[in-house]
């Protein structure tokens, strides 16, 4: 245990933070039984196979087999060493570290922690300069005509740049940041001539936040004529596009909430869309939806609204990103804004109520929007156009599962164009045979599901192996049991993975810990063991174990143990036949060794 930190204060602050609420920040979690689940943050999946358990305070993942506590969680989330996710976990429980872990727990990168700083100051700046500033009045005014009120100036923390090259760089020249270290982040620009200035100068500022609330980075919107309109900051280590979405930290607790979230394509609409009263609103930067964004909204969410721009690029664009959020696993939906208005423009115009019920609620399907998307290139009045148009919504129809919506289509297809149900029908499954003969698949909605096939990819384990784990599992919960196997194995299991174990867990008693799964694999020595230890803890056990099956795992266990050594023996015997060239007697001793393998193999299966 990191000596920084005193261990009674780790143990308070895991404690502290119940890991269904940690990690019900990063993944939709449902509760089923006495656990929660959710899609699994660590591999891609479309059905859940990640479970919490809340009374051991541990997760753990049937498909890729990872499993921790809470601290293991956010170290593996964010990135974060030891010192950095308690100093994480202090500061949501209302901790304080010592000083020095403290300073372990920041981040190790100094250009980073520049950067996140600087970040902080400018925020505040812009946003006091706005506010309160004859400099920002011009940025003021353009955001009050745009309808932005007070309340929502302060909610995101809009600010301005005020037109000047050099009073943004001797800010931070003042606050002991050097300027080509701000450039080197992206925070300021430097010319040709090597003339450093502020980039956003003279313009008014979005500050764009990771999902922890921190600055990373700044979107600025020019008020006169500069060109580009919108600019970003630059790609850095702390800001990058395509992993990011706007807005995405204050909206997070209502996308949770609606198990929904509205997907627009810039700041302007999330924030009047906010003003309107529509909290679960977020952003790409400027940028496609990328499969990492897409990936990251199905850990939270069933169901995507796109409601982008209505012109060319945004129906290509709503397009785009309805396939993707669809191969990830979502139930899409996409907006329909009339007379070529964007959002901003729709909710100046009609209102939130009309924008809530008539764009946001009256949502087309997925399937609606494909069909309403391939019928924009044919012309329906040519014969040639209608059948490829019907094959391209066909091909659609045929990825659908749920037999009653594929043929809810079939038959809007069919009264369409004045086809029979039955040839559209068998369109649909030779499509299917085609691509694999796939079927309607069974509910997978539920993790056991999951947790089955898993389990029937595992290879068939001998019964010793089984045995340590089955044992291991009655250890970790009782410390008289893992006495007595102390006693009487001490460290001699057969499985080298499991020898660790022990050695650490007889070392977790002695030194007087109860057991608490939660807290012994913070002893172990790296995150395979850890989630070995995990994965053997949810192994079901009985509560009132026999002595008399606990001995029958110990006679397992040394009856391997005596095996391999009588093996053993048998070959050095071996190797000195061959050396005093006896070859029958090798030959006898080889034959030995064999039936004593075929008897080994027999009585572990």
């Amino acid at each position: 245990m990191p000596k920084q930190i005193p261990e009674e204060l780790v143990e308070e602050i895991r404690k502290s933070n119940d890991i269904v609420d940690i990690i019900g920040e990063y993944v939709q979690l449902k509760k089923q039984g006495r656990n929660y689940f959710g899609l699994c943050p660590f591999h891609g999946e479309n059905t859940p196979s990640f479970s919490v358990t809340q009374d051991k305070q541990i997760f753990h993942c049937f498909g890729c087999g990872k499993g921790g506590n809470v601290v293991t969680f956010v170290m593996e989330m964010e990135g974060y060493n030891f010192y950095q996710a308690i100093n994480y976990l202090a500061g949501k429980s209302g901790h304080t570290l010592p000083d020095k872990a403290q300073s372990e727990g920041s981040f190790q990168s100094k250009e980073t922690l520049d950067a996140l700083s600087a970040y902080e100051w400018l925020t505040k700046l812009y946003h006091h300069l706005l506010r309160h500033t004859k400099e920002g009045k011009e940025g003021y005014q353009y955001l009050k005509d745009r309808g932005f009120t007070d309340d929502v100036i302060d909610t995101f923390q809009l600010g301005y740049s005020p037109n000047s090259k050099d009073f943004i760089v001797e800010f931070l020249e003042k606050k002991g940041f050097h300027r080509q270290s701000m450039v080197k982040a992206g925070i300021l620009s430097s010319n040709e001539d090597n003339v450093v200035t502020d980039r956003f100068r003279g313009r008014v500022i979005f500050p764009i936040r990771n999902h922890l609330g921190k600055t990373i980075g700044f979107g600025g919107r020019t008020i006169t004529d500069q060109k580009p309109k919108y600019l970003n900051s630059p790609e850095s280590e702390l800001f990058q596009k395509g992993k990011l979405l706007y807005n995405f930290d204050l909206a997070r607790k209502s996308i949770r909430k609606k198990q929904e979230a509205v997907l627009f394509e810039g700041q302007m609409d999330v924030i009047s869309a906010h003003k309107a009263g529509v909290m679960n609103g977020i952003a790409t930067l400027g940028t496609a939806l990328t499969d990492m964004q897409a990936k990251l909204l199905r850990r939270y969410v069933d169901t995507v609204i796109i409601c982008y721009d209505p012109d060319n690029a945004g129906f290509l664009a709503s397009f785009k990103a309805a396939k993707l959020l669809k191969q990830v696993g979502c139930a899409v939906k996409v907006a329909t804004l009339p007379n070529g208005l964007d959002p901003d423009d729709y909710i100046k115009t009609y209102g939130a109520d009309r924008f809530h019920h008539e764009v946001i609620e009256a949502s087309d399907t997925y399937m609606t929007f494909m069909m309403k998307y391939l019928k924009k290139d044919y012309n329906l009045k040519l014969e040639g156009d209608r059948i490829q148009y019907v094959e391209n919504v066909i091909d659609e129809i045929a990825l659908i599962e749920r037999p009653i919506e594929r043929e809810h289509y079939l038959k809007e297809l069919a009264n369409e164009f004045e086809l029979s149900i039955e040839t559209l029908t068998q369109e649909v499954r030779s499509r299917n045979e085609k691509i694999g003969g796939k079927q309607d698949k069974p509910n997978q909605s539920s993790h056991t599901n999951k947790a089955n096939s898993f389990k029937k990819t595992q290879k068939l384990r001998p019964a010793y192996y089984n045995a340590e784990r089955q044992l291991l599992a009655y250890m970790l919960q009782d410390a008289s049991i893992a006495e007595k196997v102390k006693v009487e194995v001490g460290g001699a299991f057969n499985v080298d993975e499991h020898k660790i174990i022990v050695t650490y867990l007889y070392g977790y008693y002695e030194e007087g810990y109860t057991p608490n799964v939660s807290q012994f694999i913070e002893k172990l020595p790296d995150s395979a063991i850890q989630s070995t230890v995990v994965q053997i803890s949810m192994i079901p056990i009985h509560e009132d174990i026999s002595d008399k099956e606990i001995n029958d795992y110990i006679r397992m266990i040394r009856m391997e143990q005596n095996e391999k050594e009588t093996i053993h023996s048998l070959k050095i015997e071996q190797r000195n036949a061959e050396m005093q060239n006896d070859p029958v007697r090798a030959a006898q001793i080889a034959m030995q060794i064999l039936e004593l393998k075929k008897q080994i193999k027999n009585s572990n299966h």
